[in-house]
């Protein structure tokens, strides 16, 4: 048996919708987009969705549009996609990690106090790199793996310090903290629609907001820098090609109308996934915040016990046609950031920790039971060979 590592859902329905863009000749900037971001504001709950061609397309032009630049200061997770700290270095800016906390995998507010406290005592730096502490300037915060991060506390520790915070969603639409949809904290959040994730338009993401700066000026940078009001060769300031295509929108306009159903089926394959795992030793399954108060399954990721070699467990699985993937290896500890930033081992424990141990399986809306067994049946195997 083969099991991707993931697959997305495409109808008849959604086909139908690419191909009616394409008999009608009208490719970019139309009708689609604007229903695409129309329905997604609606349904979020803010007031603007500028769509994209990508999530980290999305949270470059919100810090573009929050005039973070050269020397400023981001405080962000180690342990997420890469994007959510090169975006910062687009804008000449550096990304200030702080550890994550060890259940939720997401940022650590108590680790957040933490910088903030020894960038004011001039005892925090960006690796090696020395930093101005007055230029703290935002919280970019991850919603990792589709649960939500602990909102309460950094809408808190970003207004007793002045800060700008930031909602990094991109794996997380669909779901709340306590009763309230991610996409709504903050100067402005970002969602993703790559492949694998909750819906999908190929490549794609979208800029939510109540802000209106945001939104004017997002929309202006996404289309080459031009204005609203400015003719086709007009440009008011520098922009980017970051338009999202019709053909990509009306994909997402007909997968955002069944993203609760799409999300009731993950929830189910996570279940069932629990149910298999529950006696299963050397393995723990996600853990869900009680105040997450809807979860949108990104991705099912366990954590291996310390004695467990994962390199070994993933070949296993491999030979045995099953598809998995190391969730997340520590920003950090990349190449790029060790030659820029001088990093090592030894910086956020928790996550360097946690990202030798995680361990993504199959996961997608339609993965059979079956499958699932056959992934559990294997791990199992994999487990009992390779216990150190």
């Amino acid at each position: 048996m083969n099991v991707p590592l993931s697959s997305p859902e495409i109808t008849q329905e959604d086909i139908k919708e690419v191909m009616d863009v394409l008999k009608s000749g009208r490719l970019s900037i139309g009708p689609r987009i604007e229903e695409f971001e129309r329905l997604i504001a609606k349904y979020v709950g803010v007031k603007y969705a500028i769509g994209v061609n990508s999530g980290t397309s999305a949270l470059h032009l919100i810090l573009r549009s929050l005039e973070i630049g050269e020397g400023d200061l981001v405080i962000t997770t180690p342990f997420s996609f890469v994007a959510s700290s090169n975006v910062m270095l687009f804008e000449k800016a550096l990304p200030i990690f702080a550890d994550i906390d060890p259940n939720t995998l997401n940022l650590s507010p108590k680790a957040v106090n933490e910088v903030i406290e020894n960038l004011r005592k001039g005892k925090m730096s960006a690796g090696k790199i020395n930093v101005d502490p007055s230029k703290l300037r935002a919280i970019l915060v991850v919603d990792v793996f589709g649960q939500p991060a602990d909102w309460d506390e950094f809408e808190k520790i970003a207004e007793e310090n002045g800060l700008e915070l930031i909602e990094d969603s991109c794996e997380a639409i669909g779901a709340e903290y306590k009763g309230r949809k991610v996409g709504t904290f903050g100067s402005a959040g970002a969602f993703a629609f790559y492949p694998n994730k909750q819906i999908t338009t190929g490549e794609g993401g979208v800029i939510v907001t109540n802000d209106e700066k945001i939104h004017i000026l997002s929309r202006s940078m996404r289309n080459q820098g031009r204005g609203e009001g400015d003719e086709w060769l007009t440009h008011s300031r520098l922009g980017y090609n970051y338009r999202l295509d019709e053909m990509s929108a009306a994909l997402g306009v007909s997968q955002l109308r069944r993203l609760d159903a799409i999300l009731r089926k993950r929830e189910k394959v996570a279940q069932i996934y629990n149910e298999l795992l529950s006696n299963v030793k050397g393995i723990e399954t996600p853990y869900i915040s009680p105040a997450t108060t809807k979860m949108s399954w990104f991705v099912y990721v366990v954590k291996l016990d310390k004695n467990i070699d994962r390199d070994k467990v993933m070949e296993y699985l491999k030979e045995n046609g099953i598809q998995t993937r190391p969730y997340f290896l520590a920003i950090h500890l990349q190449k790029f950031y060790r030659e820029t930033f001088g990093y090592s081992e030894g910086y956020f424990p928790v996550t360097e920790d946690v990202s030798k141990r995680t361990l993504a399986l199959p996961f997608f809306n339609n993965i059979s039971r079956e499958a699932q067994e056959y992934v559990v049946e294997k791990l199992k195997e994999a487990i009992e060979k390779f216990c150190r």
